[in-house]
């Protein structure tokens, strides 16, 4: 079966059901400010994770129109009041056009708001994402699901995530034996391991244990794949030859 279609047969079994949102795609509302004098990410470790994890939820997301894929931009939840504004590194938002891209994310102008958000430890933040993040996310702003990861493996090892009860609790998900951490939400597993560039790379699982990609993983195994259609072709051409020299002996 084709590698995609594959894809997109596993993603229409996985994916939760969703209503559509309220409100219609917001790109700027005036006084809201768009970016801040940060830099985009701590280390080129924490770059690479963020833009592998949103590429490869892009790219899974891709077939459904509703499903938006947000990469280190501010997400705004009170109407009236900039203060309120929080910058994960990652977070998905159901209900909501997938396409365009925003400058921000405007939570009571697109009637939606994001279901699983993701932020890669620094140094500088580590304590606010372990202490204080998980309540702002999941019950000031009522995400669902809320994880925090450390990429660089010149620190410790680091990957935890949280998830809002029916009831409005806040608990830890338990990891399974493998150090997995199920999203109920988004319906995969996220699991750690070696990525390019040595980077510790958080990756997506589907349920049934099919890894998600990298773009250099991919472009790498069309690679592979395209070398080995050549050594066939190759041999069969001398395979061709040689019965053609058979067929005139």
């Amino acid at each position: 079966m084709d590698p995609l279609a594959n894809l997109k047969r596993k993603h229409d079994y996985v994916l939760p059901t969703h209503p559509k949102a309220s409100g219609h795609v917001t790109m700027y509302l005036k006084g809201y400010p768009t970016e801040d004098d940060e830099p985009m990410s701590a280390t080129e470790f924490h770059g690479r994770q963020i833009s592998n994890l949103s590429s490869m939820l892009i790219t899974f997301f891709g077939y459904e129109q509703s499903v938006y894929v947000g990469t280190d931009s501010f997400i705004y939840y009170q109407a009236g009041n900039p203060s309120k504004c929080v910058a994960p590194d990652v977070y998905v938002v159901f209900g909501v056009d997938a396409i365009p891209a925003r400058s921000s994310f405007y939570t009571w102008a697109e009637g939606a708001v994001p279901a699983v958000a993701f932020e890669f430890l620094s140094e500088s933040t580590k304590r606010k994402d372990r202490e204080d993040k998980p309540k702002l996310y999941l019950q000031e702003i009522g995400m669902q699901e809320y994880f925090i990861h450390q990429p660089s493996p010149d620190y410790p090892f680091e990957f935890r995530g949280w998830r809002r009860t029916e009831a409005g609790e806040i608990v830890e998900i338990v990891p399974d034996e493998r150090g997995g951490i199920f999203s109920e939400a988004l319906g995969l597993w996220f699991l750690v391991d070696d990525g390019p560039d040595k980077v510790r790379l958080m990756r997506p699982y589907l349920p049934d244990g099919t890894p998600m990609q990298t773009h250099k993983e991919a472009v790498d195994r069309a690679k592979e794949a395209d070398a080995k259609v050549q050594v066939l072709e190759a041999e069969l051409e001398t395979l061709r030859q040689l019965l053609a020299q058979r067929s005139e002996s």
